[in-house]
């Protein structure tokens, strides 16, 4: 049998192993010590069960468990020959078999200290661990080796995420050894200074306090201890700059007792040009060695420039130059190349690790396909967000191009996503219904295995195609609840299974409420309409008493308070910030997304905005046009075009380069994006800036990847404008602002080096070249020709002005 292989039987009865004896080799020490005590911990948080140890062979027919190593179990274990039917692991691999004779017996044999570990965590995954019962598949036969040498995630000790900096010792350890039995082999952890504040209300631990035993943790378990650590600075060509930044590096270095590899990314945060960063990197990774030898320096080509292809062809000259000290590359969010033309770009010596993004749902490096902006507004960036069919497609696209992964996370909100990339780094070949399945049966309950696991299935699905038509949501929301009802005590408080349901409760009231306001938003558009009659004042103040029911007959009320009552439950149990106020989030796009459960989901924000400046117009006849403007916003007239390229309708329209399935990460593809910081801005907009919805909901490109537009059926006798709405990127403190130029056809230029402002709506008007029209099709291109390296475009009118000059 090939490595990777199993045999199981599906209708034989399991195997009762709840009298079993566990059988270990003498003098275990270190990681497998470690492993041992892992395998009987977590056997009897389940069952009440203690396992007793014996060192020899024992007589009877009591069921055994055997485990240790290939090399510590010689001699102590009887039929020996049996565990040849398998085929022999590999590094970090396993052999798992079972045998019925006068006896049950199940050997874990690992092919050295970590396979160790990694066969008991199967074994756990795959037993039906009950109060008082073990059950142990029947004719358990499996030999499996890890694909890819680097597995693991990021579990950053910093204010800035939205769980950990509340927990403890005790709750990181646990974390770390179930993220072990999935087979993760590495733990990043992160520095005291990093781009947050030094510490935070929740906090336990001092944070360098915390990284000391986050490492001996992590090392206890015979994992590689990872460090993440930006370079903060902001002159790294100051001497006294390098100085003070060299002694805080040696103080963690020094004290920190196990680190394997040190990850700088290159920006995000973090502003050098190449050739300073890697004169940089060079004096850190020989201080790095100096108290770490075996130690080597990663770095990533992340960059924030406005001008990343230069930026990173500066960072290839550098690699190109092959220095010792460079341990490998790391791809991650913010990397502008292609993970293939990577691989292909940089020195065969170097291996590449990646860094994924699991944790964003927007605004990221894998945002959700075509994400509705009800759940965009509301569930926000960072949000209970279990994605396993998707996870697991963005890991085996590009998995044959890096020697694994350490994810980028900033809190528990991924958690799901986790487990299925540990699961994938291991064997790409494991449905991502096998990993749910043991992630419910471990760590929720085997009675819930099945329900947990399809349930999770279910929440991804939620969040496919328009909001008001997905009919799942709502039978998603029953089947959580029929679990609800069922489940014991511990069921009810098990954290994993709260998010779970959270995101059933919360999605469907969501779901409602959008088809409730957008309701509301039609009739307060009807009322506008009877202006003429009514008059402008009356039809504004009844539009308005419509809108507002909104806050005083707000619908499905239960569904919101059980939303909060799982959320407090959830702060209760690992800290979780669900709210700012209430949960001490940092900030709303950290995790906070209680606080956005109620944004308004219509244009009830933008309606009061006009009906406020409309109130100040000083005669009747000025009012009324300008109700008229609101209601013909979007007409493009006779013969005309109108397409909101963030809806579903208008990205039609667009053009779709390699699209999801090829290109997750949109590096070479536009994408649907909702443009929410615009309407969720904190800062204070005049009344007559505030955006309607469309404005800001747009379709995407990152750093040179054109935006293209097609028309069909336009009368080329006829003469147009157009019309676009830009959307200026999130405001910072770094300027994003951004020029674009826009073409048509036979690169007939209709507006040219245009400055979008961060943070804002920009319309441009451009008549249409004749010529563009010859045969009543118009493509559009847009292309951004420097400044920050996102492009966005919300909205295109194409609006027919009448015959051309000379047509008749």
């Amino acid at each position: 049998m090939k490595p990777n292989q199993e045999t199981a039987s599906k209708r034989v009865a399991p195997w009762d192993f709840s009298d079993a004896v566990l059988l270990i080799p003498v003098g275990l020490k270190g990681a497998e010590a470690k492993a041992i005590t892992l395998l009987m911990e977590e056997t009897e948080k389940r069952t009440g069960i203690t396992l007793t140890v014996t060192h020899e062979w024992p007589d009877g027919h009591q069921p055994i468990i055997v485990a240790g190593t290939e090399a510590s179990l010689q001699g102590i274990v009887k039929d020996w020959d049996a565990l040849q039917t398998l085929a022999n692991p590999g590094k970090e691999g396993y052999r798992l078999l079972g045998a019925k004779g006068e006896r049950s017996v199940v050997l874990i044999v690992g092919a050295d200290s970590r396979g160790m570990l990694y066969g008991i965590g199967r074994f756990l995954r795959k037993s039906s661990l009950m109060k008082q019962s073990i059950k142990v598949p029947a004719n358990l036969s499996i030999s499996s080796t890890p694909k890819q040498s680097c597995r693991g995630h990021q579990l950053g000790y910093r204010p800035k995420t939205n769980a950990y900096d509340a927990w403890s010792v005790g709750q990181f350890e646990q974390y770390i050894r179930e993220l072990a039995i999935f087979g993760a082999n590495s733990i990043e952890i992160m520095p005291p200074r990093t781009d947050d504040d030094a510490t935070g209300p929740l906090m336990q631990e001092d944070p360098l306090d915390m990284m000391i035993r986050l490492s001996e943790i992590i090392d206890s378990y015979g994992l590689d201890t990872w460090v993440w650590y930006p370079n903060m600075a902001n002159n790294y060509a100051d001497p006294a700059t390098i100085c003070e930044e060299l002694l805080e590096r040696e103080e963690i270095f020094s004290k920190v007792p196990h680190i394997h590899a040190v990850f700088m990314p290159g920006s995000d945060p973090g502003e050098l040009e190449p050739d300073l960063l890697f004169v940089w990197a060079e004096q850190v990774a020989e201080l790095l060695q100096k108290y770490h030898p075996k130690a080597k320096l990663w770095i990533s080509p992340q960059v924030m420039s406005h001008e990343p292809a230069k930026w990173l062809e500066g960072f290839l000259a550098n690699v190109d130059k092959e220095p010792e000290w460079l341990g490998g590359l790391v791809f991650g969010p913010h990397v502008d190349i292609t993970l293939p033309d990577l691989r292909r770009r940089i020195p065969e010596k170097y291996p590449i690790r990646r860094y994924e993004d699991i944790t964003h749902n927007f605004h990221c490096q894998y945002p959700v396909v075509n994400w509705d902006l009800a759940f965009a507004l509301t569930l926000g960036r960072e949000s209970i967000n279990p994605r396993p069919l998707a996870e697991k497609h963005i890991h085996n696209l590009l998995e044959s191009y890096a020697i694994g992964n350490i994810s980028y996370s900033e809190g528990i909100n991924d958690d799901v996503n986790k487990f299925i990339w540990s699961d994938q780094d291991w064997d790409s070949k494991t449905e991502a219904i096998e990993t749910l399945r043991d992630f419910a049966r471990l760590f929720i309950g085997d009675a819930f295995s099945e329900g947990v696991a399809q349930g999770l299935l279910a929440l991804e699905r939620n969040w496919e195609g328009p909001v008001a038509v997905n009919e799942g949501i709502d039978r998603t929301l029953y089947q959580w609840r029929m679990m609800e009802q069922a489940a014991p005590p511990e069921v009810l408080n098990n954290y994993r299974f709260q998010m779970g349901l959270l995101r059933a409760y919360y999605d469907a009231y969501i779901k409602r409420r959008f088809i409730y306001e957008t309701e509301l938003e039609m009739e307060a558009m009807d009322a506008l309409k009877s202006a003429s009659s009514t008059g402008s004042l009356a039809a504004l103040e009844k539009s308005e008493a419509i809108l507002l029911r909104a806050k005083t007959s707000p619908v499905s009320q239960t569904l919101k308070q059980r939303c909060w009552e799982l959320a407090d439950e959830l702060f209760s149990n690992i800290g979780a910030q669900l709210s700012v106020i209430k949960h001490k989030a940092i900030a709303l796009g950290r995790g906070a997304f209680m606080d956005a459960i109620d944004f308004p989901l219509n244009d009830s924000r933008w309606l009061s905005a006009q009906s406020s400046v409309i109130r100040k117009l000083d005669n009747e006849k000025d009012r009324l046009n300008a109700i008229y403007e609101i209601l013909n916003r979007t007409n493009p007239g006779p013969g005309g075009y109108y397409d909101n390229l963030g809806s579903y309708k208008g990205w039609q329209r667009v053009a779709k380069g390699k699209g999801w399935e090829k290109d997750p990460g949109y590096l070479e593809s536009p994408r649907m994006a909702p443009g929410i910081y615009l309407l969720q801005s904190e800062r204070t907009f005049d009344e007559s800036a505030i955006p309607p919805i469309a404005s800001t909901r747009h379709a995407n490109t990152l750093a040179d990847t054109q935006l293209s537009l097609q028309y069909e059926h336009l009368d080329p006798a006829s003469a147009y404008t157009v019309k676009v709405t830009y959307v200026g990127d999130t405001a910072s403190e770094l300027s994003r602002d951004y020029h674009v130029t826009l073409t048509a056809q036979g690169g007939r230029v209709l507006h040219e080096n245009i400055l979008i402002k961060q943070g804002q709506c920009t319309q441009i008007e451009s008549p249409i070249p004749q010529e563009a029209l010859a045969n009543g099709n118009l493509v559009l291109t847009f292309n951004r020709v420097s400044g920050f390296k996102r492009l966005n475009v919300s909205e295109v009118w194409i609006m027919r002005n009448g015959l051309a000059d000379g047509a008749s």
